[in-house]
């Protein structure tokens, strides 16, 4: 089966340079399954987040503001519903040691950068981020004028 996009943050690849992508599980309700399926998920803004493991010495990565939209037709359990809530990534312990370990370097950040099904189950693609100068977003948004401007005048 094939990759579905549901949501990208676009920002992330303004503002960051992407250095390293990973793939990692949403640990969500049912009704939060439904609702991100359905699109109703923003990624603006949100991060993700290294916290010391409870059971073991390992850490857990939290996915923190990202807005998921209440599914309109869940029942009852969803009554005091956190859009906002943290919602734990499922990543093994090599990939959070790894990632760790890499954040620790000044200026590197973990980011989610789409999410997508993949057979079925929603997925959240991450990655490592360096933050870019005023410069390079200059040097972006030319690059991407001079394309637009390119493919208009080839399409004439």
């Amino acid at each position: 089966m094939a990759k579905k996009l549901i949501a990208e943050n676009k920002k992330a690849f303004f503002n960051y340079q992407i250095l390293e992508k990973w793939q990692a599980g949403l640990k969500l309700d049912g009704f939060e399954v439904k609702s991100v399926k359905a699109g109703q998920i923003d990624l603006k803004g949100s991060y993700i987040s290294l916290k010391p493991g409870k059971i073991n010495s390992s850490p857990e990565a939290w996915l923190i503001s990202a807005h998921i939209a209440k599914y309109k037709k869940a029942g009852y359990g969803a009554k005091d519903y956190d859009p906002l809530r943290p919602r734990k990534l499922l990543l093994n312990k090599r990939e959070l040691n790894s990632l760790a370990g890499k954040i620790k370097q000044k200026g590197l950040t973990i980011l989610p950068l789409n999410v997508y099904t993949s057979q079925g189950l929603v997925k959240l693609e991450i990655g490592l981020g360096q933050g870019k100068k005023k410069y390079d977003k200059r040097e972006a948004l030319k690059k991407k004028d001079f394309d637009l401007r390119k493919s208009r005048l080839v399409k004439k």
